[in-house]
């Protein structure tokens, strides 16, 4: 009985395993995204990505805007999905309520995901955006919830929009399957 006992406060005062999720893209792009969720910076945050893509919310949903030199944005779960209305794409959420600002000093490098938001910076809610660049004029502005680690390639090779607004035409890439990891 004791060692089980041991065995559990070891388990219990170790070291949390980091949570992440894995991005299958298709389209002009083919592979898997990894990202690592950056509980301890966004803890919020971090669990309304996983919390959606434990339900499947982000399963098909589209990457409705794309800046060549700047990031590749997804999310919507509510009029981002494939197959429907692209009109209205990005300007949707989940049906859980908009989140607080989670500012940090991380900076937005290459490879870093951001929530995306409008005006309001507590107005999060499904949307986020990965770096292609470094955006530094974004630090402390939008809450920082993770970095890629593996499928820069695949980030890389996403299907850019218009050079200003983001805005694809035709066929956009698609998030097929989000899922989490430990």
């Amino acid at each position: 009985m004791l060692r089980k006992l041991a065995v559990i406060a070891a388990l219990v005062s170790g070291p949390a395993f980091a949570s992440g999720i894995d991005i299958t893209v298709e389209g002009e792009a083919n592979g898997v995204i990894k990202i690592d969720l950056l509980e301890d910076v966004a803890p919020q945050h971090v669990e309304r990505i996983t919390t959606l893509a434990e339900q499947g919310k982000y399963d098909n949903v589209v990457f409705h805007r794309v800046i060549d030199g700047f990031m590749a944005q997804t999310g919507d779960v509510e009029f981002g999905i494939m197959g429907s209305d692209m009109r209205r794409a990005g300007t949707g959420g989940s049906a859980f309520p908009d989140l607080p600002a989670e500012f940090s000093d991380v900076p937005y490098e290459r490879g870093v995901v951001g929530m995306a938001r409008s005006q309001n910076p507590n107005s999060a809610n499904s949307q986020f955006f990965i770096m292609f660049e470094p955006g530094y004029f974004l630090n402390g502005q939008y809450t920082v919830v993770g970095k890629v680690t593996e499928g820069l390639d695949v980030l890389d090779a996403i299907k850019r929009g218009h050079p200003r607004s983001g805005t694809i035409t035709g066929k956009p890439d698609v998030m097929t399957k989000v899922s989490v990891t430990e």
